[in-house]
């Protein structure tokens, strides 16, 4: 069986509601975690071939957030993009994503 590794991560602090984060969306917070995580990789923007973001919290963020923040980030215009929403563990869920499409043989790297 394939292995796959995960060589860096990147998530948003745990904020409370109306507090310190509120004046960012969730599209600002979602491209400062993307740049983090590529940067620690050691990866160039352009090496992603897909990108899985869990989004919690939907409401006044559009349509599409994680290709918001994927677009602001700076990946192609040609990465796809999801997002996931189960409130809790939708990173994990966002990973076990990345995963599958690496085993399957969709992907060698995502975000």
């Amino acid at each position: 069986m394939k292995e796959v590794y995960i060589v860096s991560a990147g998530r948003t602090p745990v904020g409370s509601l109306s507090g310190v984060f509120d004046s960012l969306t969730a599209i600002d917070l979602g491209k400062t975690a993307i740049n983090g995580a590529i940067e620690r990789a050691g990866l160039a923007h352009d090496q992603a071939e897909e990108l899985f973001m869990g989004n919690v919290i939907t409401a006044n963020v559009g349509q599409a957030p994680a290709r918001q923040a994927a677009l602001a980030a700076g990946l192609p215009k040609s990465v796809p993009s999801t997002a996931v929403n189960k409130v809790c563990a939708s990173g994990m869920k966002a990973i076990m994503h990345g995963v599958q499409s690496i085993l399957t043989g969709d992907n060698d790297i995502v975000v």
